[in-house]
C-alpha cells in the first residue's frame, strides 16, 4: 500500500504541484485548505505523514500541532518561513518532527519525507550494527530501538518520532559528548550551521518528558561549549 500523505496548505497552486510532485513518486496524496478543519481530518484519516503549513485560514499551524500531538502518533513536517528561526523552534517545541522553509525544493522535501518515514515503527529504517544493542536500561530508565519504547519507572513515555531518534542517539552513546554536528549529521544528515535550534528544542522536550529540570539537567546534561550528554546514573 502507498504511505498516505494529508498535506495542509491553502495556496492552491503550491499544494498542487506538491501533491503532483509526491504522487509521481508513489505517495497517496490528499490535501486540506484549512487549518481549523485539519484537526479532525488528521485524526479521523490517521496519515502516516501530516505536511503542515503554519499560515493557514481558521486555526493556524502551530495551533494545529499543538491540539494533534498528544493523539497523532505519525510524523509531522512543518512548512516554515525562510529565514524565520521563531516558526522553527516553535514547531519543533510544540512536537513537529522536523521542518523545512519555503518557498519548497521538491527533491529536498521528498529527501527529508522518506528520512522521517525511514523511521517510523514497522518501516526498515536504520538498521543497527552487528551486536549492538537494540536495548538500553539505565536504573529505571528503559529504551527499545526495536519496539521504540521508552519506559521510565512504570510509565511509558510518549515521544515524537524525532524525539525518540535523538533520544535513543544519547542514550547509545551515554556518558559520551555528542556536539550538535554530531547529532544533526546523524539524524538529518546536515552539519551544525551555528543557527539551528532543532536539537535544542528537542532537548527541552525530551528533559521535561524524562523530568529532568531544566534549570538544573542531570539525565541530559549540557556541556558549554561542547554538546549535550546523556548520563549513565541519575536514573532512579
Amino acid at each position: 500500500m502507498k504511505t498516505r500523505i494529508l498535506l495542509v496548505e491553502d495556496d492552491e497552486r503550491l499544494a498542487d504541484l506538491t501533491a503532483e510532485y509526491l504522487r509521481k513518486n508513489d505517495f497517496e496524496v490528499a490535501i486540506e485548505s484549512r487549518g481549523d478543519a485539519a484537526e479532525t481530518r488528521i485524526l479521523n484519516d490517521d496519515p502516516e505523514l501530516v505536511i503542515l503549513d503554519v499560515m493557514l485560514p481558521g486555526k493556524d499551524g502551530f495551533e494545529v500541532c499543538r491540539a494533534i500531538r498528544a493523539r497523532y502518533q505519525g510524523v509531522i513536517l512543518m512548512l516554515t518561513a525562510r529565514d524565520e528561526d521563531l516558526d522553527q523552534i516553535l514547531g519543533l517545541e510544540l512536537g513537529a518532527d522536523d521542518y523545512i522553509a519555503k518557498p519548497v525544493q521538491p527533491r529536498l522535501l521528498l529527501a527529508r519525507i522518506k528520512a522521517l518515514l525511514r523511521r517510523l515503527p514497522g518501516t526498515a529504517g536504520e538498521s543497527a550494527d552487528p551486536g549492538e544493542a537494540t536495548q538500553l536500561a539505565f536504573g529505571n530508565f528503559s529504551i527499545s530501538q526495536t519496539t521504540r519504547n521508552t519506559r521510565l519507572g512504570d510509565q511509558t513515555i510518549d515521544l515524537t518520532t524525532a524525539e525518540f531518534d535523538l533520544l535513543w542517539l544519547l542514550a547509545r552513546h551515554a556518558g559520551r559528548i555528542l556536539s550538535r554536528d554530531d547529532l544533526l549529521l546523524k539524524l538529518r544528515g546536515i552539519g551544525f550551521d551555528g543557527l539551528d535550534r532543532s536539537i535544542d528544542a528537542r532537548i527541552s522536550r525530551l528533559r521535561r518528558k524524562l523530568g529532568d529540570d531544566p534549570e538544573n539537567p542531570v539525565r541530559i546534561k549540557t556541556v558549554r561549549g561542547k554538546g549535550y550528554l546523556f548520563s549513565k546514573h541519575d536514573w532512579q
